[in-house]
């Protein structure tokens, strides 16, 4: 049995702590007394690092509730303008009366009056307001206005807990890394977006897939990513780089499993709504496929620029087709890269390029890359630029919207500078992209494989030999491998080397 003194050297080496290897957390620390020293023990007492990280993420939630109170008290009920020029708007209780759920209409079967004909969200999604509704505890008879304060204030406890779900599962995702999660919990476009809209739930459904696929639970991941499909549609894309990087892998079996429990997953939340009310069902799939270019896109900016609206017809199609090329290049890095990339790596690119390449990009939409982010590339310096960026977007829009509903008095962004912080997204996200592509080609500067690590979120693929690759380096043990790493240890031609870039 191990001695108490063993243990605690364990535990030591078990932890990644982010202050002595990134030179921004060490100096953020400084505020809460400096880096972790020598004596630091991790992992012991009430504060371990997930219950730090699940504090901090309820307090970053709370104040992103703080910053919508201008609009929960009074700005989304006295015209347009106001909620953006405080830059608090949230779909959540305008849909409470403009999808029916006010007047207790069945999501999907009832048709709605107005423009939308059907609640255009996907199932799981539909399930969750309706549920939001169910606890939301006023009468009819009580005033509009309270009855959708109080809707939003039950949706946001429900997004609090899907907060919390996301933090505990990205910490735990790669073992020796618990902090890289505290990325999630302090991204400052997290606590502005999270109640804006209900992407939440896909994201922390996503999280916990790819928790599951970590600790090799294969069938369970395919069930997360089919239900968080059910929720949003972007999940689903992670099943593409999956399968090249097992096929590079020969983990078919594994594959397999993964891709079964994600179509059944799906199929059983979807059918009974697409049987018992087809018509309502597809309205997300109609609605997407019809909606026209919309606020945060290249397009949007190039009709703006031009002056020339473009067909809606070939805007589905050319994004369809940047998107497959995008694809094929990943792909094609993945089989082609010296040594496998990790599978937070090809996830976040893969998700990104739908956003980048997407006809719409709405201002939660960052909350599908923030955890991929983390995972990926957990450096502070790259990760706080690229969120400076989303921020911008995000102050960007709203005042961009107060700008066009002011009427005469112009309020707040005018469409050029709403150009120049929709290219702030589209170059931030790049910039991220840029570098998580050279931590592929360059695994010496992937913080994650610093240690010599594989892939920490890999399950089955971590350390497992290639089966097809077209730049194939077999991986060797490091011949003095600290016994408290877990996985496989590789040498990556710069192991040890410290690389804060």
């Amino acid at each position: 049995m191990p001695s108490a003194e063993d243990t605690s050297v364990h535990q030591e080496l078990s932890v990644v702590p982010p202050t002595r290897q990134d030179e921004i957390a060490a100096a953020g620390s400084e505020l809460i007394g400096g880096p972790a020293g020598r004596w630091a023990r991790f992992g012991t007492g009430p504060l371990t690092p997930v219950r730090v990280i699940v504090l901090v993420m309820i307090g970053m939630f709370a104040l992103g509730m703080v910053q919508k109170i201008p609009c929960y008290d009074w700005a989304w009920f006295r015209g347009t303008s106001s909620q953006y020029t405080h830059a608090c708007y949230s779909d959540i209780p305008h849909l409470f009366v403009g999808r029916g759920f006010a007047d207790g209409l069945v999501p999907y079967a009832d048709r709605l009056s107005g423009d939308m004909a059907y609640l255009e969200y996907p199932v799981l999604t539909g399930l969750f307001m309706q549920i939001a509704s169910w606890l939301t505890l006023t009468s009819s008879s009580d005033p509009v206005q309270q009855r959708e304060q109080m809707y939003w204030m039950v949706n946001a406890g429900l997004l609090m807990i899907c907060a919390v779900i996301l933090v505990v599962c990205v910490a735990r995702t790669h073992r020796r890394r618990p902090w890289d999660a505290l990325l999630v919990a302090l991204a400052p476009a997290l606590a502005l977006t999270a109640t804006i809209n209900w992407d939440l739930l896909a994201v922390a459904l996503t999280a916990a897939a790819m928790l599951m696929w970590s600790r090799g639970r294969n069938l369970a991941f395919g069930i997360l990513i089919g239900l968080a499909t059910a929720a949003k549609l972007y999940p689903v894309l992670l099943l593409g780089p999956l399968l090249v990087l097992c096929w590079r892998a020969g983990k078919w079996r594994a594959y397999g499993a993964a891709l079964f429990g994600a179509a059944a997953a799906w199929l059983l939340v979807n059918l009974p709504v697409m049987v018992y009310a087809p018509e309502g069902w597809k309205k997300f799939y109609t609605f997407s496929q019809e909606r026209q270019i919309d606020y945060g896109s290249f397009w949007l900016v190039i009709t703006q620029r031009t002056g020339r609206p473009i067909d809606i017809g070939t805007v589905n199609t050319a994004s369809v087709l940047l998107m497959i090329v995008l694809c094929a290049g990943i792909a094609g890095l993945a089989l082609t890269a010296r040594h496998r990339p990790r599978f937070a790596q090809l996830a976040f690119l893969v998700v990104a390029a739908f956003i980048l390449t997407n006809k719409v990009y709405s201002p939660q939409y960052v909350l599908w890359l923030i955890p991929l982010a983390a995972l990926a590339r957990p450096r502070w310096r790259d990760f706080l630029v690229w969120q400076a960026c989303e921020v911008m977007y995000f102050l960007g829009i709203w005042f961009y919207l107060a700008y066009t509903t002011s009427g005469d008095k112009h309020q707040g962004l005018p469409q050029e500078g709403y150009q120049v912080a929709v290219a702030l997204h589209l170059l931030g996200t790049l910039y991220l992209c840029a570098l998580v592509v050279r931590d592929i080609l360059m695994p010496e500067k992937d913080p994650v494989r610093r240690d010599g690590s594989d892939d920490p979120s890999g399950g089955v693929l971590d350390g497992a030999p290639d089966r097809v690759a077209l730049a194939q380096v077999h991986t060797h043990p490091a011949p003095h491998a600290e016994p408290a790493v877990e996985g496989p240890r590789v040498e990556w031609g710069a192991s040890g080397r410290e690389d804060s870039r």
